[in-house]
């Protein structure tokens, strides 16, 4: 079998933060914005193809190209098995009619995301089934002046599933641990953390829009360590996909899950029950926050605080885009 090349990551340059440590008893405080220069926006197709019968032979030398350094293994993944040309040429392809026509995700606050460098994008978690992050995946390449990727923190079980675990380590996704996601960040990545986990994407339809606990801060920890920002991203939308209304607990530990839904379409309609609901979409990313990093070694209450303050920062954010909204599936 061909082996692809691995590309080791790089140690990126980092910056120094502008938070300090609070004294005992003091609320943190946001940092002020950074001055950023702004970047020449850059088209979601840059090329230009050839049109008729020469445009044609180009798309299939193209799609020939493409196939033999498949076969070949004349093809680049990094060192957690991210292959950018599979990402970019593939996946996101059929991730797109799901997100610009299905869900037709509206996406603000992109701007806040950095050109460059590290950064920590923390989001809310729901939907039964985590369309939620491949979605902001979508919307963080598609939206982005240099189409960065968002490299997705998930859970054990993701990677435990057949084809779906290789599926994700080449979509840049690998396991939802302080070293590894440390490691993406020094190197400059965006990295995103759902830390609801299944307690968010589980949660009965009666809960909707409630956020979860964020665990102890860990991966807030993780962020202040590497010296990077952390941006906050709410999401609406998720929660009508697959309204969760029982949930079969027998099943669940028979399967090795961690709930088995019950919806008003699955399983009655059996496999036309997998099918989403086209709700509207809705993704904010919120401005960014520079902890200091020395906080995260040497204050745990800092740290819990600094959590406490995204958390409190996304639910406020879904509450004022469902103020905004109309209708779930309308917009």
């Amino acid at each position: 079998m061909p082996q692809a090349q691995v590309i080791p990551l790089q140690r990126a340059d980092r910056r120094p933060n502008t938070i300090t440590a609070p004294a005992k008893g003091a609320v943190p405080r946001r940092a002020p914005a950074r001055p950023t220069q702004p970047a020449e926006p850059i088209p979601l197709h840059p090329r230009r193809e050839p049109a008729g019968v020469e445009g044609f032979q180009h798309r299939i030398a193209d799609l020939a190209g493409f196939l033999r350094r498949r076969v070949t293994g004349d093809y680049p993944v990094d060192e957690f098995g991210f292959d950018q040309e599979l990402t970019d040429r593939v996946l996101l392809p059929l991730l797109r009619p799901l997100y610009q026509h299905w869900f037709r995700v509206e996406v603000t606050g992109a701007e806040h995301l950095p050109l460059t460098g590290g950064a920590l994008v923390v989001c809310n978690h729901a939907g039964t089934l985590p369309l939620d992050a491949v979605m902001t995946a979508v919307a963080v390449h598609d939206t982005h002046p240099r189409h960065r990727h968002l490299r997705m923190l998930g859970a054990d079980l993701v990677f435990q599933v057949p084809l779906l675990g290789a599926l994700a380590r080449r979509s840049g996704q690998t396991l939802a641990c302080h070293p590894d996601a440390e490691r993406l960040l020094n190197a400059g990545e965006l990295v995103g953390v759902w830390p609801e986990g299944f307690k968010g994407i589980g949660k009965p339809f009666r809960d909707r829009y409630k956020l979860q606990r964020f665990g102890r801060g860990g991966f807030v920890a993780a962020a202040m360590r590497s010296g990077v920002p952390i941006i906050p991203c709410a999401i609406v939308g998720a929660e009508e996909i697959y309204p969760k209304i029982a949930d079969l607990r027998p099943v669940a530990r028979l399967l090795g899950l961690p709930y088995f839904p019950i919806t008003p379409l699955f399983p009655l309609l059996g496999p036309l029950g997998a099918i989403p609901l086209p709700s509207k979409w809705h993704i904010e990313f919120g401005a960014p926050l520079h902890p200091d990093p020395a906080a995260a070694e040497d204050d745990p209450m800092f740290v819990f605080n600094t959590t406490d303050q995204i958390r409190e920062t996304i639910q406020q954010t879904l509450y004022k885009l469902l103020a905004q909204r109309r209708n779930p599936f309308l917009g």
